[in-house]
């Protein structure tokens, strides 16, 4: 999912809203705002009083309600974290800030599903494991994602990346891309977890020892 090769126009943009809503007039003033400034491209409303059915079709429970790209949010948002959010809309950057918020926030279903419907966005992960910074709750999430695809196809297409995080200054990003590089059951990737077995760090030279354990034990 590399950002070049993705569409790059303005994202469209739907909005779920209610009669009673205090918060919607605000969100869908934005919004028609970020259309006129051409940050978005086209945005649709949907009266969720007059049309409760497309609430049930997309699991929506509270107003406002967006969904700009594949970013979708719930409750109150100013314009300038919407047309944040809109000119991230199609690249890889966005999804990786987008995927730390909802696994930061424990959604973790949201994510897989996600991913299940585009493995490609399996990539954007990258991005937060590489992050040594991201909030700890985020970086739990992620490797729950990346075990729930541990042997399977779609992981081996992450190898070259993962092996060049192997070589990253932070301890905690060479032990979790050395974990996610033996869930591969890809003994080729053994040339990136050997050199951790004298790493400075005690923590990834035990990672690095697991790892090749459950390598050997997937062949």
């Amino acid at each position: 999912m590399a950002d070049a090769a993705m569409n790059t126009s303005p994202p469209q943009a739907l909005m779920l809203l209610g009669t009673h809503c205090p918060h919607c007039p605000s969100v869908l003033g934005s919004l028609s705002e970020l259309v006129k400034q051409g940050v978005i491209s086209k945005l649709e409303v949907v009266n969720l009083e007059q049309r409760p059915d497309i609430g049930r079709e997309l699991g929506v429970r509270s107003v406002p309600w967006v969904r700009i790209g594949q970013f979708e949010f719930s409750g109150l948002h100013s314009k300038a974290e919407l047309q944040s959010w809109a000119e991230q809309a199609g690249t890889e950057q966005g999804m990786t800030k987008y995927f730390e918020q909802l696994l930061g926030d424990g959604e973790v279903m949201q994510v897989l599903s996600m991913i299940s419907n585009d493995h490609s966005l399996l990539h954007a992960l990258i991005g937060l494991v590489s992050d040594a910074d991201a909030k700890i709750n985020a970086r739990i999430g992620a490797g729950v994602v990346m075990e729930d695809y541990e042997g399977k196809p779609e992981l081996l297409a992450l190898i070259p990346e993962l092996g060049e995080l192997t070589r990253h200054e932070d301890a905690r990003v060479r032990s979790d891309a050395c974990h996610y590089l033996s869930l591969t059951h890809d003994v080729s990737v053994k040339q990136y977890i050997e050199p951790l077995l004298d790493d400075e760090h005690e923590e990834v030279r035990e990672v690095a020892e697991e790892s090749l354990e459950v390598l050997n034990g997937a062949r």
